[in-house]
């Protein structure tokens, strides 16, 4: 279980505010300074209006004014410090949480992605995050000001009449009624309006990632069909965000205007019977005005409360689910020699089923029994779907096994640390990502401490340097967004260098050629069978003809190991990988 799960959202909300409680209580000491000044002013003037002015004092006049002016200014002040530091606490209260999702996210099993949009997690990692940053700087201080300016400016009304007082007082009830009423139906619109914030993320992210597909098969159409669809579920969504929210505001300001009403009304009479003098009326109606502000700031705040709790949800959603595990082993290990062995591993994607049920869908290893000596290169090949990737994402612990063990050089995988697991395996995929950024850069993913002549001999041994020495910065050159400035070969090259500079025990080569065209791939294939060398190697393997020279070739369906033995034993048996091979030769052929 996540750490705080069992915490209330507010109590989790109110701990990021805990490295930040100098700057806060700063920020809420400058707040009732500014609700305090807001209060003696209407009292300033109303002695005004009502003694010294009718007496011709303008001696005090002019005092009190001066006081006045000193009050203005000191409001200055600390409503320049409330803002400044109440975003300054929002701002970094917003970093932090960026900061752990982020982290977070890095953390999390591949099975999280499997399910989740890239877009999604944008708009919870960007959008979401902003709205709770305008709460933790607005929510405490408008919260704080207008209950302290309430109470005061009752207590200033009940001063001059109690029975004006109590006219106010029936009010409030209404108005809090109504705010509890409404609460949990705007909860639910503005839940519904960034969960389509996040679906139209989610599309922009897709169709402009595939835009060099869209355009190729001239697809623009379709995909701006399919964001317009979105684009509308989200204008209803959002509609229906407004209708409830113009409800509530609308019955708000009706409350504050009949507040007004009976104030104007109310006041007059009480003035026209003599009952409250000219000053009173005037700081009574100032006290009203003063009284009426904290509440449409509530109506303000009450919005935020509602977009920032809800954001903070679905930032709270994500944190709460478990992410993998990077703990110390139970076995600490440096460097592996590389003996892989599989014992009755079983593993499924969909673990709601019963794994015991026999289901072509459900178990994608079954029961699995494998041997990989030390320095051999082993190549899986068999039609799709029968677990080639699904193995070989196994072994660095992407994904959990349901039952059996993996062991390396003995010992159980689960009982090493991820990051000593992981350090010791070096993977190249059929599809490269680079990042956006410089091929030095890109290839320095394979070792961070390694020096610029290391990352250089890495190209080098990659057959690739060359071709970077000829680009106009070099090593220094951007590569674009996933690297489209290089071509297919290029890119995978950079991470063939990749795993030159990671030099691990381990290698996985998961169909890195397949995307290639016959001439690149020849190429590509010298710098993989040197950077193969002394490695225990695993090949997932479409083009049968690059893996003849493997010590072992596996034949995987699923049904488990239909086969295995050399290129030419296989042949000879005439089974699934002689038909395979003939089949692809024959296409050669033709």
């Amino acid at each position: 279980m996540a750490k705080g799960k069992n915490k209330s959202l507010l109590g989790r909300f109110v701990g990021y505010y805990k490295p930040y409680k100098g700057a806060f209580a700063f920020d809420m000491f400058c707040a009732l300074l500014m609700a305090l000044c807001n209060l003696i002013y209407p009292y300033i003037a109303g002695d005004i209006i009502d003694i010294h002015a009718p007496a011709g004092d303008w001696r005090a006049v002019a005092f009190f004014g001066a006081i006045m002016l000193a009050i203005f200014l000191l409001k200055a002040f600390l409503n320049f410090s409330v803002s400044y530091w109440g975003h300054l606490v929002g701002m970094r209260m917003q970093g932090d949480m960026r900061a752990q999702l982020f982290s977070h996210l890095e953390k999390l099993p591949f099975s999280y992605y499997d399910e989740t949009k890239v877009g999604s997690v944008m708009s919870r990692l960007v959008n979401d995050l902003f709205e709770v940053a305008e709460l933790a700087h607005h929510g405490p201080e408008n919260l704080f000001i207008s209950l302290i300016t309430i109470v005061g400016a009752l207590i200033m009304i009940l001063g001059i009449n109690p029975w004006l007082s109590l006219m106010v007082l029936i009010f409030l009830p209404v108005m809090f009624a109504i705010v509890i009423g409404m609460r949990k139906k705007m909860l639910d619109v503005f839940s519904q309006s960034r969960e389509k914030t996040s679906l139209i993320n989610a599309g922009v992210e897709s169709a402009l990632s595939g835009i060099r597909v869209s355009k190729s098969y001239t697809a623009e159409k379709h995909e701006i069909e399919k964001f317009n669809q979105t684009n509308e579920e989200f204008k209803k969504a959002r509609k229906n965000n407004y209708l409830v929210m113009s409800k509530f505001n609308t019955s708000m300001n009706l409350c504050t205007d009949m507040l007004y009403l009976i104030t104007l009304v109310a006041g007059g009479i009480f003035f026209a019977i003599g009952k409250i003098g000219a000053g009173e009326m005037t700081a009574y109606i100032l006290y009203i005005s003063m009284l009426i502000n904290p509440i449409r700031t509530f109506v303000t705040l009450f919005e935020q409360v509602e977009e920032g709790l809800s954001g903070f949800k679905r930032f709270q959603e994500i944190m709460e689910i478990e992410p993998e595990d990077f703990s110390e082993g139970k076995i600490k290990v440096d460097v592996l020699q590389g003996n892989i062995q599989f014992k009755g591993v079983s593993f499924a994607y969909d673990k709601s089923e019963d794994l015991d049920e026999k289901s072509p869908n459900k178990l994608i290893i079954d029961n699995m029994d494998l041997n990989i000596p030390k320095g051999h290169t082993v190549a899986l090949v068999g039609p799709s779907g029968g677990g080639k990737t699904t193995l070989c994402n196994l072994i660095p612990r992407f994904y959990e096994i349901d039952s059996g063990n993996i062991l390396i050089d003995g010992i159980d995988i689960k009982d090493m640390s991820l990051t000593d697991l992981r350090r010791n395996i070096g993977i190249v995929q059929q599809d490269v990502f680079l990042y956006g950024g410089t091929v030095k850069e890109n290839i320095a993913y394979g070792n961070f401490d390694a020096s610029d002549e290391d990352i250089i001999e890495a190209a080098k041994l990659a057959n690739i340097h060359e071709y970077v020495m000829g680009l106009p910065n070099g090593y220094d050159t951007y590569v674009g967004e996933r690297g489209v400035k290089l071509s297919g070969g290029q890119k995978q090259r950079v991470s063939i260098a990749r795993a030159f500079l990671k030099n691990p025990p381990i290698l996985i080569l998961d169909e890195a050629t397949s995307a290639l065209d016959n001439a690149t791939e020849m190429l590509i294939q010298e710098s993989l069978e040197k950077l193969s060398e002394g490695r225990t190697t695993i090949v997932v393997a479409h083009r049968l003809s690059t893996i003849k020279n493997a010590d072992e070739i596996i034949v995987i369906t699923s049904e488990g190991v239909a086969e295995r033995g050399t290129h030419t034993n296989l042949l000879a048996k005439g089974g699934i990988y002689s038909e395979l091979y003939k089949y692809q030769f024959k296409s050669l052929a033709e």
